[in-house]
């Protein structure tokens, strides 16, 4: 799957951004403000990549625009006890619809463990709050950390995560979530691409990242986001290397919440190195 740099067929320059999030899950863009932000980026390839859920891919999957819209979810698992997302692209939406009910099974089973414990914290009701915070969308962490900083119990979200919801602590419930292999059995099944997200944030030595892409691989993982936001050139080529030696095809990843975030815009992304094959070449 690796090109070669003189391969007139790499097109790694294209403006794709696969990976991102509405107010289906922790965005704050609707799926079609998300759309219009994407035309007027000049997005030429999209996959909206809610967590655990494809109701914002769904809501707009037939609205007109001039890029290509491909199918995407986040989903939430675990390996060796931490937690890892795959993103999965261009997958027979119809086919994974039982996938995303067990994931959001799983979320809300989490958010009331979160809720219970927090409650029991700060002796007062919680999760009510959180759920009309949420809408319709499903509730992850930063709901919880909006909810806290609004109701005086944190001065702001970072600290919220700092001292209770971030990885390690009390509120970091990582019980239900498949492991990797089962999300990426429920991506390829669907005829889709199962992708690792953004390896970068979770801080693995060399060593370990080796040992998830070893696991990852023989699973039937195909994907590696190694075009991301505000990455590292030297990280960035050593994610080269592993894609290389993996034989993985390269994603384009901003992981774009909301407009706040500047150093973090929908399809401002590094292209994918030369040597790497961009996914969307893979896709129907």
């Amino acid at each position: 799957m690796i090109a070669s740099e003189s391969d007139p067929s790499n097109d790694r320059m294209t403006n794709a951004d696969l990976h991102c999030h509405t107010l289906a899950s922790d965005g704050t863009l609707t799926p079609e403000k998300l759309m219009e932000r994407a035309i007027a980026n000049n997005l030429e390839i999209l996959a909206i990549t809610d967590h655990d859920t494809i109701d914002g891919y769904l809501s707009v999957k037939d609205m007109a625009a001039p890029f290509k819209l491909v199918s995407g979810v986040e989903f939430s698992t675990q390996w060796r006890g931490m937690g890892i997302h795959i993103v999965g692209l261009d997958f027979q939406a119809e086919e994974i619809t039982s996938a995303v009910q067990h994931q959001i099974d799983v979320r809300v089973q989490r958010s009331e463990k979160i809720a219970s414990r927090l409650e029991k914290k700060f002796k007062r009701p919680i999760y009510e709050g959180v759920k009309q915070l949420a809408g319709n969308g499903v509730i992850t962490r930063p709901h919880f950390a909006e909810y806290l900083v609004q109701e005086g119990l944190y001065s702001s979200v970072a600290e919220a995560f700092k001292k209770f919801l971030g990885t390690g602590k009390p509120g970091d419930v990582k019980s239900g979530w498949p492991e990797i292999a089962q999300a990426v059995d429920w991506i390829t099944k669907a005829g889709g691409f199962a992708v690792l997200a953004h390896p970068h944030k979770y801080k693995l030595t060399n060593r370990k990242l080796g040992m998830l892409l070893d696991e990852f691989k023989a699973v039937g993982g195909q994907g590696f986001e190694l075009s991301v936001t505000g990455i590292n050139p030297n990280v960035r080529h050593y994610y080269t290397e592993l894609c290389q030696k993996y034989d993985f095809i390269g994603s384009r990843a901003s992981d774009f919440h909301g407009p706040g975030h500047h150093w973090c815009e929908l399809g401002k992304v590094p292209p994918i190195p030369a040597g790497v094959t961009p996914i969307w070449q893979a896709f129907k």
